[in-house]
């Protein structure tokens, strides 16, 4: 079996999983963010313009998982209130433990070919990325997080894999505030647009709890953050480095 071939078969077998296991309503979590832009490991997915290094127009963010034990499987997708940006992507993780998991992703945010969603053939849309995370104990809970491509669209010129890895800390200094620090390890043309190691996704997340009744609160939250590559993923000359992102959730 080929490897594009097993690509899919993987896709399709969570697809299943989750389909077969659905019989349970207990597992299942839903939900949506709604945020001011698309920022993506300090990468903006979404321009008002195309061409013109601003970032662009809300996008609403909704999710589906179902757990069982220590296995979680669902999807998460974006779309712009303008159209720009849709993206539909499939995700499994598994908690070994309290402190540690894995995920694997299949990403699909370009929605350009037209032999459909599921084609994992020559020339697919997908990107399949592989990431662990690790969190620390409550005396100091670091995050760590490594996150590499492995398969899918993810190729250099000489169509050879990538391998784009992108590593994250971040630290959080209270019950509402998170620093992190985000880097592209290696070359990655095609995903963070760098020629090597580059600090992408430096800055500090604030959240709160509105109270709208007794019974309802809002959570939402603001992002600053800088990407302190040379060029953003589209490789424009002068790109967006600074970037605030609001959001809240359902």
């Amino acid at each position: 079996m080929g490897k594009m071939k097993r690509m899919k078969f993987l896709a399709i077998s969570v697809i299943a999983v989750f389909i077969v296991t659905g019989v349970n309503a207990q597992g299942f979590s839903t939900g949506a963010d709604i945020v001011s832009s698309y920022v993506w490991r300090g990468i903006p997915q979404d321009r008002t313009v195309t061409g013109n290094p601003t970032l662009g127009s809300p996008n609403i963010q909704p999710y589906v998982s179902f757990t069982t034990g220590g296995l979680t499987i669902g999807s998460w997708a974006s779309g712009s209130f303008l159209g720009n940006v849709k993206e539909v992507d499939l995700n499994a993780t598994y908690a070994i433990s309290t402190a540690l998991a894995i995920t694997i992703t299949d990403y699909n945010w370009s929605f350009a070919n037209s032999k459909g969603y599921f084609y994992y053939g020559k020339g697919t849309d997908h990107l399949f990325e592989a990431s662990v995370t690790y969190t620390g104990p409550a005396t100091f809970p670091l995050g760590i997080s490594v996150n590499t491509m492995f398969a899918g669209s993810d190729t250099l010129s000489t169509g050879k894999q990538a391998f784009s890895t992108y590593a994250e800390l971040n630290y959080p200094i209270n019950a509402n505030v998170k620093v992190f620090c985000g880097a592209s390890l290696f070359q990655s043309k095609n995903v963070y647009n760098t020629s090597g190691f580059a600090v992408t996704n430096l800055g500090i997340k604030v959240s709160k709890s509105i109270v709208i009744t007794d019974k309802f609160s809002l959570p939402v939250y603001g992002i600053l953050g800088a990407n302190l590559s040379n060029k953003d993923a589209d490789g424009f000359s002068k790109p967006t480095n600074l970037y605030f992102v609001a959001g809240f959730t359902l």
